[in-house]
């Protein structure tokens, strides 16, 4: 099942081309808002489903080119995000150490949206493809052996990064943790429509062009050993995202009017737009590019405020 929020955060189903409005069905559901509603039904799934299913035939649908896509998350306890988390398509000697990150939940926004870059001396802004799980109950100290059953869904995750902020090797909360720094969608999938979460191919295009293009067999860490160690430092909570990390050799610069599509497998196609009110600007080369050509560090800034003389 997709589920989604569209237009006034109505809560829907993704049936083929259209939104099927379930709102009425999930109105029982305790709630203060729409950044609650979804925690509650992930918590009574197993409740709600057949009555979801069985009102698919007579509830109001809306074509989804019609309907303004929101965020299928708005406010999850958590946002942790896995660091250094593949292989690099067998580059790597060895795994990094496992390592993760927490990011702040006033950083999710949604499909057709916009990352805003901020005013500040950054590098350089990158996105970073990822394929998130959705967690279903509450997982405290989870074993990896049992992980996948804490799972409810997952949904495609784009982790925003200044990066380069001064003062050097104390900069990690401010690159990752700023406003619009984390969008998501465009619809939250359930878990049993996804075979094997560990086989899938994820890609991220700028502007109409492949950037990023790897697949989730290339994680370091497995999904269920991220839950494990996530798990074992805080309890997660339904609703809460885990990231599962990327591959860096696609990474590029993002920015100012960029168009930005990730799509994983079996998860939909997200977009988001990028605006920078500085308008700087960054030569157009992914990381691997770079590397190929023997070029040190990041792709350099070529124009606008803080570029180099």
């Amino acid at each position: 099942m997709k589920l989604l929020y569209f237009d006034d955060y109505r809560m829907g189903v993704v049936d083929g081309d259209s939104a099927v409005d379930i709102s009425a069905v999930v109105a029982d559901i305790p709630h203060v808002g729409p950044h609650d509603l979804m925690q509650g039904l992930i918590e009574r799934f197993a409740e709600y489903r057949p009555r979801i299913e069985a009102a698919l035939g007579a509830a109001p649908r809306v074509p989804l080119a019609g309907v303004r896509i929101r965020p299928p998350l708005l406010r999850p306890v958590n946002i942790d995000c896995m660091a250094v988390n593949y292989m690099e398509d067998g580059t790597r000697a060895e795994p990094a150490p496992i390592n993760a990150f927490h990011k702040s939940p006033a950083a999710i926004i949604g499909q057709d949206e916009t990352m805003v870059l901020p005013d500040v001396p950054a590098a350089i802004f990158e996105g970073e493809a990822e394929m998130a799980l959705v967690i279903g109950r509450r997982a405290s100290n989870v074993a990896a052996a049992d992980a996948m059953g804490y799972i409810f869904g997952y949904v495609n995750f784009i982790d925003g990064s200044a990066r380069g902020l001064p003062p050097e090797a104390n900069s990690f909360y401010q690159m990752k943790s700023r406003d619009t720094f984390a969008p998501i969608g465009p619809y939250l999938v359930t878990a049993d429509e996804i075979a094997d979460p560990q086989t899938l191919q994820i890609r991220l295009w700028n502007n109409g062009v492949l950037m990023q293009n790897f697949n989730t067999s290339d994680m370091a860490h497995k999904i269920g050993r991220c839950i494990e160690f996530v798990s074992a430092i805080h309890a997660l909570e339904p609703g809460d995202i885990l990231a599962t990390g990327t591959n860096h050799r696609g990474l590029n610069p993002f920015q100012d009017g960029d168009l930005i599509e990730l799509e994983t497998q079996g998860l939909g196609r997200l977009q988001i737009h990028v605006r920078d009110n500085l308008k700087r600007t960054w030569e157009r080369q992914t990381r691997l590019e770079r590397q190929d050509l023997g070029l040190p560090g990041t792709t350099p800034q070529t124009g606008g405020k803080y570029a180099s003389a």
